[in-house]
Formats: structure tokens, C-alpha cells, sequence
């Protein structure tokens, strides 16, 4: 693997002794990323599967704040999943992370049924047919429900979790009762949902919602998560998920 830089491609540094390889002018990792990490309740002796990697961020972070046993993380596009295999190398992270490029669709084929314990992942939010300038472009497919949609999210994910396993994921608020159809559908049990709010007194805009595979049904709503405060500045718990303060 070419481990040099392409001429459209910089190093950012995470502030917390890891890095990443971004592009500058395309698709780049937001705080639905960060957050979905933080939510993530990963262990030491996990195996883990993460979908749609992108730019290789959560595993990254993952990695960084919970040091699992492993981590698959899946990407369809080539470019991609070439930045984020690059970015693990420049970590060092490459024989605890493992970046393979193929639909997730064919992931417990590929990777094997029933033998994980965590699936994570930052879905594309929008349907298809909810207005695609151009479908080809990196940012069109992180985002708008192309290459696969929620119910072939979910239902991979149940194949690849072991009983008990857990699926993390975050999501847009307006997608809340197809997240609950599609997980309960296939048999996993949603167990926690957090709502995250741009500011207090705004409605929330983003969900960050846990689910079991064959689990209890109970579900357990967590306290709201604001991301600005009144002064427009990161509130406290969101600079502590950063890293910022302890």
C-alpha cells in the first residue's frame, strides 16, 4: 500500500495522540462520528465490526478510548477504503484495525455469522429518492441512502452480532420509527436512545440508539445531549467527549 499523501489529501490531527488522513476538499468526519464513539459501550475483549468506515474515524476513536480486541471496518468505495487503511498505518493501528473494502450487504458471508460483539455505524440519513444531485459523488453516498439502505444495515448487522451482541448507531431524528420497525424487525431489541439538541429550547436533530440482539424489551431514554450552549460555545459534556477536559 502507497503510504504517501495524495496532492488533495492532509494530516489532522485528533488531539489525543492519533491521526487521520482527510481530504480537503470532500467528505471529512463530523460530531456525529465523535459522538457515536463516546455512545459506544465497546470492551477490552470485543470484536467489532464497524460499516461504511469512510475516512476511517471511529475505529480511530473507538480504538482510542476503549482499546477493543478488534476491529473490522468495512468500506464500499476504493478511494476510501485506501485513506482509511493509510490512516491506521500512520497509527500504527493496522493489527488491531482492519480496513477491508466490500458491501456490507455481503459482510456475514465474507466475515463470518454470529461471531461478534459490537456492529457500529453511521448510516447514510436519506432516502434515495429525497433529491440526488449527483449520485457518483463521495458525499452523495455518505449520505443519501444509495449503495444500501436502513433495513440492509440492520439486517447485516444481526447476521454478523452474536446473541446478546450489541448494534450502535446514530441517526437523524426523523428516521426514529423506521430505526425501531427495521431493528425489531430482524430481532434485535432497541435498549437506549439518546437525543442530541443543536442548543437547549431547539428541537433535537440527531439520535444516538442502542440495540441488542434478542434482547429484553426495554427501552430506556437517556438525558437529552445539547451541543452548544448558550454562548454558541461546545457545552461541557461535549468538550469532555472531545477530550478537551476531563
Amino acid at each position: 500500500m502507497d503510504e504517501r499523501l495524495r496532492e488533495d489529501e492532509a494530516v489532522d490531527d485528533l488531539q489525543n495522540g492519533y491521526f487521520i488522513i482527510q481530504k480537503k476538499n470532500a467528505f471529512r468526519y463530523g460530531v456525529d462520528a465523535v459522538l457515536l464513539s463516546d455512545f459506544a459501550e465497546i470492551k477490552q475483549k470485543h470484536r467489532v465490526v464497524e460499516f461504511g468506515t469512510g475516512t476511517g474515524i471511529i475505529p480511530i476513536l473507538i480504538y482510542a478510548r476503549r482499546k477493543p480486541k478488534k476491529i473490522i471496518a468495512i468500506e464500499i468505495q476504493a478511494d476510501m477504503a485506501d485513506m482509511a487503511a493509510r490512516s491506521m498505518k500512520l497509527n500504527r493501528l493496522e493489527d488491531v484495525v482492519e480496513v477491508r473494502r466490500m458491501d456490507l450487504k455481503e459482510a456475514p458471508a465474507l466475515l463470518g455469522k454470529a461471531l461478534y460483539d459490537c456492529v457500529v455505524v453511521n448510516p447514510p440519513y436519506v432516502k434515495k429518492d429525497c433529491g440526488i444531485n449527483n449520485p457518483e459523488e463521495t458525499k452523495a453516498i455518505a449520505r443519501f441512502e444509495i449503495l444500501c439502505n436502513l433495513q440492509d444495515v440492520v439486517q447485516s448487522a444481526k447476521e454478523l452480532l452474536q446473541p446478546g451482541g450489541k448494534l450502535f448507531m446514530v441517526h437523524r431524528t426523523d428516521r426514529l420509527v423506521d430505526i425501531i420497525y427495521e431493528m425489531r424487525n430482524v430481532g434485535i431489541e432497541p435498549k437506549r436512545i439518546r437525543f442530541i439538541h443543536p442548543s437547549a429550547g431547539k428541537r433535537p436533530n440527531l439520535l444516538l440508539v442502542e440495540g441488542a440482539r434478542g434482547g429484553n424489551v426495554e427501552l430506556k431514554f437517556m438525558d437529552p445531549l445539547y451541543i452548544y450552549d448558550e454562548s454558541g460555545n461546545f457545552t461541557e459534556e461535549i468538550q469532555r467527549i472531545y477530550g478537551r477536559v476531563k
